[in-house]
């Protein structure tokens, strides 16, 4: 029996999740081993051979031009900045702490949409808003002795983040989504380079670490694809929710490969932006219903 549109796009928000999560999982086992911009590099580059082959097979290279439209260079601006400290973010916090922050990603859009685009967001959501950002407060943890400034990568981390997805908006449809992809993952690989000597330099790389970031390039493209034809199925408002599945893989994965033991600081702060997270997406979809009843034709009398 086939799926229907909602389900596939569920399964497949589900899908990227679990990709992206096992990605970080694997970047933040070579952390030990290698500095930021070493690992940007590494990956970038494997990523970036794979998605020219892509850009090549589908005969988008005489587009190359395309890349470098003013929207694509400021996303691909704000895509270094997140890889940059969410990486360092995984370097020295758990991994479900910083998959927790990360998830109060669509409540900075939404606040990010009011801010820049003027787009109206009303008191309910900015409660869920409120509350979302107390939920992260928490998962930082109140109290100064238990405060690890290092989280605070993941912060900038959502910022960035959500920079990089209002851009996303403003970028001309004729600009073929790989090409974007291959701009970023350019754009990351230099930059990473860059950092290299600056972040203490080449340290040796073991066949581990490389295989690790070569098995991250492959989740990277999975995660690019699924996540692609999860909002491109079924309605957004009934997709968007399935992303805090990442909460799930991100404290198995964290158990399983580092040990973690979540606390009553990440339970209580993980709910409270879940909570707040999946309101904001049922108001959005009940302000849709009213501007489409709105705008709609009115029979004659």
């Amino acid at each position: 029996m086939p799926l229907s549109q909602n389900a596939r796009g569920a399964l497949m928000m589900t899908l990227a999740m679990g990709v992206f999560t096992t990605n970080d999982a694997f970047v933040k086992m070579v952390t030990p081993e290698m500095n930021v911009g070493q690992i940007m590099f590494l990956r970038g580059t494997m990523t970036l051979v794979m998605l020219i082959l892509l850009a090549r097979y589908y005969g988008l290279l005489h587009q190359v031009r395309l890349m470098f439209a003013p929207s694509v260079i400021l996303r691909s601006g704000f895509e270094i900045g997140a890889a940059v400290s969410y990486i360092s973010a995984l370097a020295h916090i758990d991994l479900a702490v910083a998959a927790t922050i990360l998830l109060s990603l669509p409540l900075a859009v939404t606040f990010g949409a009011w801010a820049f685009f003027k787009e109206p967001v009303g008191w309910r959501r900015w409660s869920a808003i409120i509350v979302g950002f107390i939920g992260v407060l928490i998962v930082l943890r109140p109290s100064p002795d238990a405060f690890v400034p290092a989280s605070l990568f993941a912060v900038i981390a959502v910022v960035f983040t959500a920079g990089r997805d209002l851009t996303t908006r403003r970028i001309h449809a004729g600009i073929p989504t790989l090409l974007v992809s291959l701009f970023a993952a350019l754009t990351n690989t230099v930059f990473g380079a860059v950092l290299i000597v600056p972040m203490g330099g080449w340290s040796p790389v073991s066949a581990s670490a490389l295989g690790h970031l070569a098995i991250a390039s492959l989740l990277i493209l999975a995660g690019y694809q699924s996540i692609v034809i999860a909002m491109r199925s079924g309605d957004i408002s009934f997709v968007a929710p399935f992303r805090y599945t990442s909460l799930m893989f991100s404290l198995t994965l964290g158990f399983y490969f580092f040990g973690e033991q979540p606390d009553g600081y990440m339970a209580v702060g993980a709910s409270l932006i879940v909570v707040s997270g999946l309101y904001a997406f049922y108001r959005e979809k009940q302000r849709a219903r009213t501007v489409a009843a709105a705008t709609a034709p009115q029979p004659p009398a």
